[in-house]
Order: structure tokens, then C-alpha cells, then sequence
């Protein structure tokens, strides 16, 4: 088991990999620095191996599908996930580190949105995007997060080892900052100074595409993981479209003593229908839920006793051979 692990994802970043790789040995000297190349069609690949990295492949595209291949085939005690674009300070690393490992930390945050993103980043579609998807998990989810999109975070051996990673492309950092946060997982915020990518250095986050795929992931998280806040708000709007057309109805009725409009009348009878079918699914899924909460943390603990055991492991293996 590696103490420190630096991730790094790589998809032709040829004109940064190096330095990156640089850094990140430079600021974290006992770490293992991986890189995990994704179909680069440029030298990245070589550059980063010349630089000091273990470089592996993954050939399924995405940002999401070569995380999930880096948190399946590497065990450390504190991982530390950065990009290969030169954007984020390496030298904010150890204090990430430090918060993992003798803070209890389960996921650490590279904070750019409190510093310097919105001054270096020459994107506004991408600025407007990150604050209406902070502004939307925070508010959803009753959290205080403060960066959800950025790629510089460290994680703790619990985390990596019980997230599972469904998200095939960028919208892995929101489904991350979900997880933990649903889970009651320690987050931690560090601020860092960001940095804009240097001219000729082109940016995989396709502003439109990728922003959808994020919308609805978070769209997709809130159903499965707060059921009654999402098909109590699906009972409350039927509800009303059923009280809204039943009330000319009723209106008629009133007056006339007859009732004139038997097909309104039905409908707003199976929409009523639906409304209480919707507002019962939200309980009986919520219900669910709990005890799929319980089982997490079941599956944590027994985690943690895993953990445990190749520290100490490892530990005689020294002994002995010392």
C-alpha cells in the first residue's frame, strides 16, 4: 500500500504533463505518482514517464472511466486526484494530505472558486456554470459546498473504496461531492490559487454537451438519493394541476347542480390518483434508502477493519525485515 498516491488523468496534455508530474513530486517527495493515459494521440504518455511517473492506460474514454480504473487498482492511505492541465498549485497538496490523514478527513476539497477561477478563467459559460451547479447541489442537497466542479482533491482510503463510480465523463466531480455529502462524510475545503491553461493548451470540458450531462446527473442523484423531496414535489405539482381544473368543475356544479364535464372530471381524478401514487413511492423509496444507509455503513466499518489489518501487515513485513 502506497502512503501517498497522486493521481493524475491524462488526455493529450503533452504541453503540461511533465511539470505537473514535476511538482507533485517535488511537493509530495514520498508520494507514487500515477498516470493513467487515455487514448492520447500526442506524447503525454512519454513525457510523463521520462518525468518520474507510473504510467498505465485506460482505454475507455472519459474523465469518469479512468478514475474509476485508478480508485480499483491502487491502494494508499491518502490519494491525491489533480489534473494534467497546470492549473492547480501542487504546493496546496500537503495540507490536503495532512487533513486526510491526521484529520479524519474523507474528502478533501482544492477550493478555486474562493480565489482566483473567476479572474484566470477566460470562459464565462464555464464561470456561469460552476456557480449555478454549486447554487443547485447546495440548495438541494443542504450542504455548503464550495466548489463542486474542480479537479484538485484528496481522498481518504474509505472513500475511494466504497464510491461507486457510475459517471463516465466530468460529471464525476459532482457525483463525488454528492456521494460524500450524502453519506456524512468528512469534507474538508482548502483554497487554492488557480491558474488558466497556457496558450496552446486546449480544455476536454465541452462547455454545452458536458454541462447537460452534469444537469443531469444531478437531476438523476437527487431522485435516488432524497426520493420523498423529489415525488413529494412531483405530488405537490400534480395536486395542484388536479385541484386547478377541477375547480370549473365544481364551479358548475354548484351552480347548475350538474355536472357538464365528465372527461375534466376523470382526469383530475387519476391525476389525484397519481399525486398520492407519487407522494406514497417518495415514502416507500425513502424508506429504502435508510436501510441502504445502514448497509453502507455496515460495509464501512468492515472496510475500515480490512484497512486496519494490511497497516498492520505491513508493518510486520518491516519488522521482519528490518
Amino acid at each position: 500500500m502506497d502512503a501517498c498516491a497522486v493521481l493524475i488523468p491524462c488526455y493529450n496534455e503533452e504541453q503540461t504533463i511533465a511539470k505537473v508530474v514535476r511538482d507533485a513530486k517535488k511537493a509530495l517527495p514520498d508520494a507514487t505518482i500515477y498516470v493513467y493515459n487515455n487514448n492520447s494521440t500526442d506524447r503525454s504518455a512519454e513525457l510523463a514517464k521520462e518525468a518520474g511517473a507510473i504510467v498505465r492506460s485506460e482505454f475507455m474514454q472519459g474523465k469518469g472511466n479512468v478514475i474509476r480504473r485508478m480508485f480499483r487498482e491502487i491502494n494508499a492511505r491518502c490519494y491525491v486526484m489533480v489534473d494534467g492541465d497546470d492549473t492547480y498549485p501542487m504546493e496546496s497538496a500537503p495540507q490536503m494530505v495532512d487533513l486526510v490523514l491526521h484529520h479524519n478527513a474523507d474528502m478533501v476539497i482544492g477550493d478555486r472558486l474562493s480565489s482566483t477561477y473567476f479572474e484566470e478563467n477566460k470562459r464565462p459559460f464555464h464561470n456561469a456554470g460552476n456557480s449555478l451547479v454549486r447554487a443547485s447541489i447546495n440548495h438541494l442537497f443542504d450542504c455548503k459546498i464550495t466548489d463542486i466542479m474542480t479537479g484538485f482533491r484528496a481522498f481518504s482510503y474509505d472513500f475511494v473504496k466504497t464510491f461507486p463510480v457510475m459517471s463516465r465523463g466530468f460529471e464525476i466531480e459532482t457525483e463525488m461531492t454528492i456521494h460524500a455529502v450524502y453519506n456524512n462524510m468528512q469534507i474538508e475545503n482548502v483554497v487554492v490559487e488557480y491558474r488558466d491553461r497556457p496558450a496552446g493548451s486546449v480544455s476536454k470540458l465541452n462547455t454545452f454537451s458536458d454541462g447537460w450531462r452534469v444537469i443531469k446527473t444531478i437531476f438523476n442523484l437527487y431522485r435516488n438519493y432524497k426520493p420523498l423531496g423529489f415525488f413529494g414535489i412531483l405530488a405537490v405539482l400534480l395536486l395542484f394541476i388536479a385541484v386547478m381544473f377541477f375547480i370549473p368543475v365544481f364551479a358548475d356544479y354548484v351552480r347548475t347542480g350538474l355536472v357538464r364535464r365528465f372527461p375534466t372530471l376523470i382526469v383530475c381524478g387519476f391525476t389525484g390518483l397519481a399525486a398520492l401514487q407519487s407522494f406514497f413511492s417518495g415514502l416507500i423509496l425513502s424508506n429504502m434508502d435508510r436501510n441502504a444507509r445502514r448497509s453502507f455503513e455496515l460495509q464501512r466499518n468492515a472496510l475500515h477493519l480490512q484497512y486496519l489489518a494490511l497497516e498492520r501487515a505491513e508493518k510486520e513485513d518491516g519488522d521482519r525485515n528490518a
